[in-house]
């Protein structure tokens, strides 16, 4: 999430993969006062087959499966990705670290300590330091490196090319306290989030001067301070070596070495069945062939290859490959070998594959519908509310999650997850599913039912957001057919989506069955900048790249309103144009699951009488074309979750300023919707060193959020790794930051771990 979509969504436009990783029933409006059970725990464990390090073989290489070799190993630099954070991981400094709950620890490798020693007249953070630590040139991690990041990153030199200066901008001073192992932070301002500065920690001769800064950590990394280094990046064989640390202080690390080997989603699985990688994020085809593998479903073309060839083709061929004509013949004759190769391989790479199982949890991301509030219809609030009104999360949530096994529990917060001390369900602000407040909504905002339709000019749509000319996109529906008055050839919507809905699922009823990957599409998992709106998260660094008593004033429709008998059958109109919403959608092949709960949502919309255009664009434009430029009314993509959502989340919800040449700045609020009201809330909650305060108030500031219906939280993304059984502690990471020294081979002969349930 790689791209910035569902199959879009913190990093280049918030990084996918936390540096530290990183509703459900309704609730009162600001349920975010309560206490911090709100929280919960995590809806799905982590499944990594933990084993104690004594059952951990020595030695060994570890090959996982990566999208890219990165262009820069410097995490806040604006073309950082994915694998940027995971090498920063294993190599780099973090004086602290996300657990599996996705709270945030102390990382005692590198920190004995740290706390606000005085808030009074200025904030000061006394950072006690491991007195072993030292970078792999024998130098102590000591203030000159931290003053170094600091200068860096404060944004007052442009000589840097940061990414972002989130938090670092607050840094007033850094000086060395009363030994070397002691560094003394003073802030101008107050800032709550302090503990997501610094991890990580790069050295000063990375971070000294502009030089050394931009160009000086692109290619390589000549001095960390981890359980691993940096010994070799192979662009031209596509991997990054990693192996021991030798001046490494804390536990040693048990692999050898990690090879970080660039490999196309779509060859994961042949290369897992031929040996060449061990770990390897998968998407659900993938891990149902897997676990086909294990009960032995491994031959016959409709296990594999051959899975269309039904009985009326394959007659069909014998037909044509015994018949008359000689050159339809051999054709037939040839491409039936070549099948029945393909089928060997297949049946091959499934007995490999025995030896491979999936682990399963979920991601700290979710899948959001966004929409944009920018201009048409859904600049009425009370639009945007009937929508989040027609929508059964539950049920969006179980058609992707259901089938993996994973507990399908639609989110309740835009701004944490469950388990995270922020977290609080306050989808109450907005109310549940619920068709006649929806259509009530509609008509209170004017949309009625058989209303007047003008005739449409040439080129002129129904009301909704205008697509970009000339880019190359494929409407799946248009809904103009023989409009007059409202009535005449166009479909009624449950018809339209019921269509779309088939058409998505032909030809792949495993998906429809069986739930799906998620795609490339996470916000900030994207290899490539979206322009100068690139943001990161606040503790890695790298680019980028949530009832009616207590609800909100106006969330609902005045009483007494009713709405119109048979408004979900017919078009709804508003001053003489139809009520048409624009969904645009990936077409990419790791999207289906994207499109199949875009074609749900169309059916859902349908019954309150809203309609939709549904339009596949290619996955390059759909972000930085579609996305961030505001070309759509409706799309999904997911936000990373963070530890720190003060810091993290507030360019997301910002309320959109003018910009000096008259467009309008939105940061990373590609909703276009935001309020004074939510951004006061987000000040008070990044200066408030009161951690119960700070939580009460990211709370409150969700429920605005969710009563703004501008973005509606769906579920989290489900995150699948597949690896070999003798594999340890690593897999599907859930929240946790992954523990690089303890993983490793079983020992032979030790008994591995089961494999966890998806929930508790």
């Amino acid at each position: 999430m790689s791209k910035p979509y569902d199959g879009v969504g913190l990093r280049a436009v918030m990084r996918s993969v936390a540096f530290l990783a990183a509703g459900v029933l309704a609730v009162p409006l600001l349920a975010g006062c309560g206490d911090s059970d709100e929280a919960g725990r995590p809806l799905a464990r982590q499944d990594v087959a933990p084993a104690a390090r004594a059952l951990v073989a020595d030695g060994g290489t570890l090959h996982w499966a990566v999208d890219a070799v990165p262009e820069t190993f410097n995490t806040f630099q604006s073309d950082a990705d994915a694998t940027t954070t995971r090498v920063a991981q294993a190599v780099l400094p973090s004086m602290y670290r996300i657990d599996a709950a996705g709270r945030v620890r102390r990382n005692p490798d590198y920190l004995e300590s740290a706390k606000v020693v005085d808030t009074e007249p200025k904030q000061v953070v006394l950072y006690k330091l491991n007195q072993q630590a030292v970078w792999s040139d024998g130098r102590e991690i000591g203030a000159a490196d931290f003053a170094a990041q600091w200068r860096a990153l404060s944004g007052k030199d442009s000589a840097y090319w940061t990414a972002r200066n989130a938090g670092y901008e607050r840094i007033e001073k850094i000086e060395r306290g009363d030994n070397d192992l002691e560094v003394r932070v003073t802030f101008a301002r107050p800032y709550s989030d302090w503990q997501s500065l610094f991890s990580p920690l790069y050295p000063k001769d990375v971070m000294g001067t502009p030089t050394s800064f931009n160009d000086g950590a692109r290619r390589t990394l000549k001095v960390t301070a981890g359980p691993f280094l940096v010994k070799k990046v192979d662009r031209k064989k596509a991997q990054v070596r990693l192996t021991r640390n030798p001046r490494w202080w804390g536990e040693p690390a048990k692999l050898s070495e990690i090879q970080l080997k660039a490999v196309p989603r779509t060859e994961r699985a042949a290369a897992l069945a031929a040996g060449t990688i061990e770990l390897a994020d998968i998407d659900a085809a993938d891990a149902r062939r897997i676990e086909g593998a294990a009960k032995g479903s491994a031959a016959g073309p409709l296990a594999g290859p051959g899975a269309g060839r039904t009985a009326a083709k394959s007659l069909r061929s014998w037909a044509l490959a015994h018949g008359s004509d000689e050159e339809t013949a051999e054709h037939e004759t040839r491409a039936r070998a070549k099948l029945r190769t393909a089928i060997a391989t297949w049946e091959r790479q499934q007995k490999a594959l025995k030896d491979v199982e999936v682990r399963r949890s979920l991601e700290p991301a979710y899948t959001q519908l966004a929409l944009n509030g920018a201009d048409g219809p859904l600049a009425d609030e009370r639009v945007r509310r009937a929508v989040a009104r027609a929508l059964d999360r539950k049920v969006l949530a179980e058609l992707v999650l259901k089938p993996l096994g994973l507990p399908a529990v639609p989110v309740g917060s835009h701004l944490a997850l469950s388990g995270q001390e922020a977290y609080a369900d306050n989808s109450g602000a907005l109310g549940g599913q619920d068709t006649a407040e929806a259509q009530a909504l509609l008509t209170d905002a004017g949309w009625v039912a058989g209303g007047p339709v003008k005739a449409e000019k040439k080129g002129e749509k129904a009301a909704g957001a205008k697509g970009e000319k000339g880019d190359k996109e494929k409407t799946e529906k248009t809904e103009k057919k023989g409009e007059k008055g409202g009535k005449g050839g166009t479909k009624s919507e449950e018809e339209a989506s019921g269509e779309e809905e088939g058409a998505e699922d032909e030809g792949s009823d495993d998906e429809k069955s069986q739930g799906g990957s998620e795609g490339a599409y996470i916000v900030g998992q994207d290899d490539k900048g979206h322009g100068t709106d690139d943001r990161q998260l606040a503790q890695e660094g790298t680019q980028y790249r949530q009832q009616r008593q207590g609800a909100a004033p106006g969330a609902y429709a005045p009483q007494g309103t009713r709405a119109p008998a048979g408004a979900a059958a017919g078009a709804l109109a508003k001053d003489g144009k139809a009520l048409s919403l624009r969904f645009v959608v990936p077409s990419g092949p790791g999207s289906e699951p994207l499109r199949t709960v875009a074609a749900r949502i169309t059916k859902m919309l349908g019954k309150v009488g809203i309609r939709t255009e549904t339009v596949k664009v290619s996955d390059e434009s759909y972000f930085k074309d579609h996305i961030a430029s505001g070309a759509y009314d409706l799309a999904l993509y997911s936000w990373p979750a963070t530890a720190f959502p003060a810091t993290d989340a507030r360019p997301i919800y910002a309320k959109p300023v003018p910009a000096a040449d008259g467009s309008l700045s939105v940061e990373q609020n590609y909703t276009r919707v935001g309020t004074d009201q939510v951004d006061q809330l987000f000040d008070r909650a990044s200066t408030a060193l009161d951690a119960d305060e700070e939580r009460s108030l990211i709370r409150k500031a969700d429920s605005r959020i969710w009563a703004a219906a501008a973005s509606i939280p769906l579920y989290q993304r489900p995150q699948l790794t597949a690896a070999r059984k003798n594999v340890v502690n690593a897999g599907a990471f859930g929240f946790q930051t992954p523990v690089y020294e303890d993983m490793g081979f079983l020992k032979k002969g030790a008994q591995g771990p089961p494999s966890p349930s998806a929930s508790d």
